[in-house]
């Protein structure tokens, strides 16, 4: 029940931000500097979640070459300065990561 509770007010308090928003903005024209920085939110959002998963591990920054998940995220930084789409990006940077554990594993 507590947990039921707990996200029924977080759903509520979520709704409440977002209709916030549409409510003071929402007849107000926004400045073009502002439209050009929000345009970067999604981009700082997902870097902010994904950079400390790839380049940590148990809390540590990861100093050796040969961790896959670092090896990933660099394929797939490249991919995605190249070719600026999701798609590629997200299988050049599993296959990439499952290729290097594939490789690691079979060294050990």
């Amino acid at each position: 029940m507590n947990m039921l509770l707990l996200f029924a007010a977080l759903g509520a308090i979520t709704f409440l931000l977002r209709l916030s928003f549409i409510g003071l903005l929402g007849q107000r024209r926004i400045p073009p500097a502002l439209q050009i920085a929000l345009r970067f939110v999604p981009l700082a959002i997902l870097t902010a979640i994904t950079v400390p998963e790839i380049v940590m591990q148990d809390g540590r920054l990861i100093t050796s070459l040969a961790e896959p998940k670092l090896v990933a995220g660099v394929v797939a930084v490249l991919v995605a300065a190249r070719t600026r789409k999701i798609l590629p990006t997200l299988a050049a940077g599993m296959a990439t990561l499952w290729l290097a554990r594939w490789v690691l594993q079979s060294v050990s």
